[in-house]
């Protein structure tokens, strides 16, 4: 496997490493409207002729152990004993996300199958959705939700073409590669379990029959006064299947007239949860621990893709580098970080093999030859 880094800004142009004309896998991310213009994709094109480029629009991207925005960082790879193929659709108003992502997998289904890379818009489309139908076939799955900064405007998927909204791109990998996978929290969980006894998709509504932002509201105290921002520090844990695996719901939005709560994903009615916090050395820690599941043998070299939640970037602030320090330390020089800040990550939870939707988390997906 060779990896060439290229970084796109507005003062330099494209820059980097030397070109790989023959890469057969370009991924691309970008914090820029230059990411979705028809420019960006056909430059990428005329340097990788050979490549299937997939990518998306990113709340910071990661380059090595650092992290930059207002760029587009694209990473090259030429497999030497594997191949890749890319598939996507159009996200419709109404889609069924669960029908549509089972199609794609369908599409990718090969005896030599390894894992399965997924991108997708990432404000209107229902993550958790999208993960219910990344099931079929029993193929690993890992990837995320497109970004957009902090700014929550618009979110891009590059798919062999350059980027557009609304859509879902999933990406295949086959032959004689390996692929390790894990993810990290590093949140605890506080006060009292509680019963979501009112909820729809990603709104919560009532918890314990009493109204979710009152209650809410009376967790956090004086931080209250910045919600929802200050929310992002007090995401939501939540059992499902009468308790069989937990996920973390970072808060977006909430509605004073409704005394209601938006999630970055579905809390389904019925769930037991409980608030969630942390310190942020128990972050970086649990990064390490999560690298140490993903790592390859000592001799190997490849990439490692990251997919970090926006929100898990807020709260680290400026030692959000760290956590990358420390899956790089563990990963050894051979391994190459590429990656994005994500408003989701999609992973497998630990002794769970389907894929479901996470947030405040980081994922690692580790790529060898």
């Amino acid at each position: 496997m060779k990896i060439a880094r290229l970084r796109w800004n507005s003062d330099t142009g494209w820059h980097g490493d030397a070109d790989l004309p023959e890469a057969n896998l370009v991924l691309a991310f970008g914090d820029h409207d230059h990411f979705h213009s028809h420019a960006c994709y056909a430059e990428l094109r005329k340097r990788f002729p050979k490549a299937h480029i997939a990518g998306c629009s990113s709340s910071g991207n990661v380059a090595g152990t650092t992290i930059t925005d207002c760029d587009v960082v694209a990473t090259a790879i030429q497999l030497e004993r594997g191949t890749a193929r890319l598939v996507s659709g159009k996200i419709e108003p109404g889609a069924d996300l669960k029908s549509m992502a089972a199609g794609l997998m369908k599409q990718l289904q090969s005896a030599d199958l390894r894992h399965v890379l997924v991108l997708s818009e990432g404000l209107h489309a229902n993550g958790s959705e999208i993960a219910l139908g990344l099931g079929v076939g029993g193929t690993t799955v890992t990837g995320g939700l497109a970004g957009d900064a902090m700014r929550f405007g618009s979110t891009w998927v590059m798919a062999d073409a350059p980027a557009q909204q609304d859509q879902l791109a999933l990406l295949g990998l086959y032959g004689d590669i390996r692929v390790k996978n894990a993810y990290c929290a590093g949140w605890t969980d506080f006060g009292a379990e509680r019963i979501v006894t009112r909820s729809a998709g990603n709104v919560v509504f009532e918890i314990d029959n009493q109204p979710a932002l009152a209650l809410y509201k009376r967790y956090l105290g004086d931080m209250a006064a910045g919600l929802p921002g200050s929310g992002m520090r007090f995401p939501l844990n939540i059992l499902t299947d009468g308790g069989g695996h937990a996920l973390i719901r970072t808060l977006l939005a909430v509605d004073e007239s409704a005394q209601s709560l938006t999630f970055a994903g579905d809390v389904p009615q019925g769930s037991r949860c409980k608030l969630m916090r942390t310190n942020l050395d128990t972050l970086i820690e649990s990064a390490q621990t999560a690298a140490q599941e993903a790592s390859p043998t000592a001799t190997d070299e490849g990439l490692c893709l990251i997919v970090s939640c926006a929100g898990r970037r807020v709260v680290l602030g400026q030692i959000a580098d760290e956590e990358l320090e420390q899956v790089q330390r563990m990963m050894g020089p051979g391994i190459k970080l590429a990656g994005f800040y994500s408003y989701g990550e999609l992973a497998r939870i630990t002794n769970v093999p389907a894929c479901h939707l996470h947030n405040q988390t980081m994922s690692l997906t580790t790529i060898c030859e």
